[in-house]
């Protein structure tokens, strides 16, 4: 099996290829990537964890040093001009020796604000591609992050190269370290703050090192799609139990999402019936298919689960028509993975950033993209027993649909999500999160 140092010299040589078009589109000579700086908090003198541009780790795996900068321009060698200051207050990363570093040239800066001389002079021939426009401002750029660029270079990047399939195998591998430990917690009946401690310690990553805010949910919690405030106590009795939950690799994304009973129960046969769901749907993930299929199927799946476990009185299809599913299910069923948990260009049609929305009756779909080869996405069904959808249902003429004492005895559970990780490729599918143990 190829390396990560063996891949990186052909994902740059693609990113050179993509650089050189983009350019070409604009008619401009090169890019000059700022990977970003530290953001003071309001009135304080602390910072807010640093979370480095896209933009530059699509390029080189320096996810935690900020003042950092790239020149490309799809032809010569690129320049990477790295931050190395004198302090004694932090720690200073290490002269860049790994194996991307030959893929440079090197620049060592050890004054954020002396960048200047490293840069072109006549800058109106590049574009700034960064957050910080007083900074493109007061470096003398008219370019800034221009549109034809930034929707050329985002659209492809829906397409993986080797390098970047690799690193995002190994971010799986660590989240599932990460979701089998909060299993194992989660059976010993501990908090979900204690759950969120045996995540984080299986994964080695601190809470600013994970790609997004964990969701740790235990019983009614598991209705609150973002539930990112973990109770410190134990309840007296966990009967269920949500995780979504990530890790990075070289600034590369994984995403996975379980949910568990604590009881073998009727909780815990609508989780298996769920998880038969979660891969019928990926099987569906084709060279050729609209995602947003993919997405409509969901929703009739969800319609077949509510009739077969009671809570409707309505077929399948039924259910789905007067858009009682959407009460149940009410987010997209997955999205584009990458550099960013919910990656780019989701709603483009085209490189040149035609816009593709969501239908409106859809509107929560990250992606209306047509699957292709090389692109990775997640696949995320849920059924949800969610207070202020249910009282809003409730007060529809639909509501005479509904089993009310069997919602009533879903509740107490909060929700089922199941969340894999897909590679598409030509002829087959290759599912990550499963291959690596986690069923």
């Amino acid at each position: 099996m190829q390396t990560l140092p063996n891949l990186y010299p052909q994902h740059i040589e693609e990113m050179q290829t993509r650089t050189k078009e983009a350019l070409l589109r604009e008619g401009i000579e090169g890019l000059i990537i700022h990977s970003g700086q530290s953001k003071r908090m309001f009135l304080d003198d602390n910072h807010y964890p640093f979370h480095v541009s896209p933009q530059f780790k699509a390029w080189v795996p320096v996810i935690d040093n900020p003042n950092c900068w790239l020149v490309v321009n799809g032809v010569d060698k690129p320049k990477l001009i790295f931050y190395r200051p004198k302090d004694f207050w932090h720690k200073v990363p290490p002269e860049p020796y790994e194996y991307w570093a030959k893929e440079f040239d090197i620049v060592l800066l050890s004054q954020a604000d002396a960048v200047e001389k490293h840069l072109p002079y006549d800058k109106v021939k590049y574009a700034y591609i960064g957050e910080y426009l007083e900074v493109a401002r007061a470096l003398g750029f008219d370019l800034v992050n221009p549109d034809r660029v930034l929707h050329f270079l985002h659209y492809h990047r829906a397409y993986k190269t080797d390098y970047e399939l690799s690193c995002m195998r190994e971010s799986s591998s660590i989240a599932v370290a990460g979701h089998q430990a909060a299993e194992q917690a989660f059976r010993q009946g501990l908090s979900e703050f204690d759950i969120n401690l045996a995540y984080l310690k299986a994964t080695r990553l601190g809470e600013n090192q994970v790609p997004y805010n964990n969701i740790v949910a235990l019983n009614e919690n598991s209705a609150i799609l973002h539930n990112m405030i973990t109770e410190t106590q134990a309840p007296a009795e966990s009967r269920s139990f949500l995780i979504d939950a990530g890790a990075t690799c070289n600034g590369y994304a994984s995403d996975i999402t379980r949910t568990y009973s604590a009881k073998q129960n009727e909780f815990a046969a609508l989780i298996d019936a769920m998880d038969k769901v979660t891969l019928d749907l990926i099987n569906m993930l084709k060279p050729g298919v609209p995602y947003l299929d993919i997405h409509l199927a969901a929703h009739a799946h969800i319609g077949r689960l509510l009739n077969e476990f009671g809570v409707v009185n309505l077929s399948a299809n039924d259910c789905v028509e007067m858009g009682i599913t959407k009460t149940f299910f009410p987010h997209g069923i997955g999205h584009f993975l990458g550099l960013q948990v919910h990656d780019v260009a989701g709603h483009a049609a085209d490189d040149r950033g035609t816009p593709n929305p969501p239908p409106d009756d859809h509107s929560f779909l990250r992606t209306t993209r047509t699957v292709e080869a090389r692109q990775v996405f997640t696949i995320e069904p849920g059924l949800y027993f969610i207070d202020s959808l249910l009282r809003d249902l409730k007060s529809t003429p639909e509501s005479k649909f509904i089993n009310w004492n069997i919602v009533d005895h879903f509740k107490p559970f909060g929700g089922i999500r199941i969340e894999d990780n897909i590679i598409v490729h030509r002829d087959r599918n290759e599912n990550m999160t499963r291959d690596l143990g986690l069923n």
